[in-house]
């Protein structure tokens, strides 16, 4: 058996496995787009710690950004990644997914 064909869906696992990470693809899927200070304040993480969990994310090619002035908006590269994070968020509660990156829960 070839193990290589495996490769790239076990280094995208590997890369969502973070539960931050995690986290950021449920929500980029339930929100479609959103930038750094949205997803800090739903969080309650500091922009340095979402920026890091990002990049991983973009470097991994999971979710692309998108310039707009000094803001950046994130999203999933494309609908192969939208399906991939779909079948993923299955393995979960629905109710951890169900509140996602909504404004009335954002922390003060």
């Amino acid at each position: 058996m070839e193990f290589n064909e495996f490769q790239n869906t076990a280094d995208m696992l590997k890369v969502i496995g973070h539960p931050v990470r995690l986290c950021i693809v449920m929500g980029l899927l339930k929100k479609g787009n959103c930038n750094v200070s949205f997803m800090e304040n739903c969080m309650n993480l500091p922009q340095s710690s979402v920026s890091t969990h990002l990049q991983k994310l973009r470097t991994a090619g999971i979710i692309v950004g998108q310039r707009k002035g000094l803001e950046v908006s994130y999203r999933l590269k494309d609908e192969q990644m939208k399906n991939f994070v779909q079948q993923v968020s299955t393995l979960l509660e629905p109710t951890i997914t169900e509140n996602l990156f909504d404004k009335e829960l954002i922390h003060k």
